[in-house]
């Protein structure tokens, strides 16, 4: 809510009667109980096996699929970055994959911090 949205919602409850008043609020805490919150994601990552023979694509998936409680845009830089330097540097999907799992796991340390 913007600071003119409570200010004017603030300016209405003043100028109520208390029984009013009690109204406005039985009313705001009625809404708030029909507003569906969704379901915090996990705080335990789902390992998923490594198959062999894995694809970079199909690493970032699993790993996905793994963390679902991290924001992936936030590991985009360096996720892209990596799947260029196979795809377009040749560098070697193992060593690829193993570095995916290190920053997921980097980033679920900086989850649990926060």
């Amino acid at each position: 809510m913007t600071n003119s949205k409570q200010h004017r919602l603030q300016q209405i409850f003043k100028q109520l009667p208390p029984e009013h008043q009690q109204t406005l609020l039985a009313f705001a805490e009625f809404l708030q109980t029909r507003v569906v919150s969704k379901p915090a994601p996990p705080l335990q990552p789902k390992p998923l096996p490594r198959p062999p023979e894995e694809s970079v694509v199909a690493a970032i998936k699993r790993l996905s699929q793994s963390y679902p409680m991290l924001d992936k845009a936030k590991m985009l830089d360096e996720t892209s970055g990596l799947m260029t330097e196979h795809i377009l540097q040749g560098r070697d999907k193992i060593s690829v994959i193993d570095e995916l799992e290190v920053i997921f796991g980097q980033h679920y340390e900086e989850f649990l911090r926060e």
